[in-house]
């Protein structure tokens, strides 16, 4: 060792979201490599992987100082930190680094291992299972309970796409994934058919393989109408319902319960006259018909003029 040499710092991290012990060949390289390897845990996730490879860890939480100190003469050391890394550690040595004063060894940030994507997701599980047990409100609820919020966040989804706010947009989408996770969460308490929130996304993937033949399958599909009628096609064999009606749910918005019902028809190719009576409501019915036949959102075109009407309205208060 060259006595001058002020040596190397390797702060080695690892995603908890990745199973112990998959780090990658660069890590692995340099962890058999270094002279030292310190971890401040001792309950580190990836220490019993790095024992069973060979590698000896000391438990010590020096102080940058201390780890610069212990480097010189051109020795190696590597810091095994959470996913997150050392922050008191890190920002010791970019001090030290700052001041001019100290020769300072290499400094190399290794990620041990990556997030995929979707990681998160994991920390999302992890939370919601805590707050389940630990929090007097949340521990509470129950799928009745909670169904009225799901109707809420849809809406201010729907109304945050429709005022085009990107932050609004990834907040709104987090409140929507919410009530997923918060309802597989409740369901694995059921007694009788219990889930978890891994069998509600194994069943989508299913699902969405299975009515995407023309992408996981022999299928082929060149048009946005082909992969609908490959839709349709699959979710009739599935459910194989008694009417066009089925799976419909009454409790919707009127408008856009009256335009599903009308696309239903319109894609069955059935001849269903509109029934006729007094009252606004057969007028509305027959609008919002015409409207899914001219490929209109009726729901979003009546907001839309509501918006408008909220405008006029501000505008007469003098609220601009």
């Amino acid at each position: 060792m060259n006595a001058e040499d002020p040596g190397r710092i390797v702060l080695l991290t690892a995603s908890h979201r990745v199973a112990p012990g998959l780090l990658s060949w660069p890590a692995w390289q340099t962890l058999h490599a270094a002279d030292r390897v310190l971890c401040a845990e001792q309950d580190h996730p990836q220490l019993p992987y790095l024992r069973e490879a060979g590698v000896t860890v000391e438990h010590s939480a020096p102080t940058a100082q201390e780890l610069v100190d212990a480097c010189a003469g051109g020795r190696s050391i590597v810091v095994l930190t959470g996913g997150e890394g050392s922050r008191p550690l890190t920002d010791g040595l970019a001090r030290l680094a700052g001041s001019g004063r100290v020769q300072m060894p290499d400094l190399e940030l290794l990620p041990g291992s990556y997030d995929l994507p979707g990681a998160r997701l994991l920390d999302l599980v992890q939370v919601m299972d805590r707050i389940r047990i630990e929090c007097p409100w949340t521990s509470q609820k129950t799928h009745k309970g909670l169904a009225k919020y799901a109707i809420e966040e849809a809406y201010e989804l729907v109304e945050a796409i429709e005022d085009g706010d990107r932050d609004e947009l990834r907040e709104e989408l987090g409140d929507v994934l919410l009530q997923v996770v918060f309802h597989a969460r409740i369901a694995e308490e059921a007694e009788d058919e219990p889930f978890s929130v891994d069998d509600v996304a194994a069943t989508l993937v299913e699902k969405l393989i299975h009515r995407h033949p023309h992408v996981f399958g022999d299928e082929s599909a060149e048009t946005p109408e082909d992969v609908h009628a490959h839709w349709l096609r699959t979710k009739a064999i599935e459910k194989q319902r008694d009417s066009v009606t089925d799976g419909v749910p009454l409790g919707q918005p009127g408008l856009a319960l009256a335009a599903k019902l009308a696309g239903r028809v319109r894609t069955a190719g059935l001849d269903v006259a509109l029934p006729t009576g007094d009252g606004i409501g057969y007028e509305l019915l027959a609008l919002a018909v015409r409207a899914e036949q001219d490929s209109v959102d009726p729901e979003a075109a009546l907001r839309a003029a509501g918006r408008a009407y909220r405008d006029a309205i501000r505008a007469a208060e003098g609220n601009g």
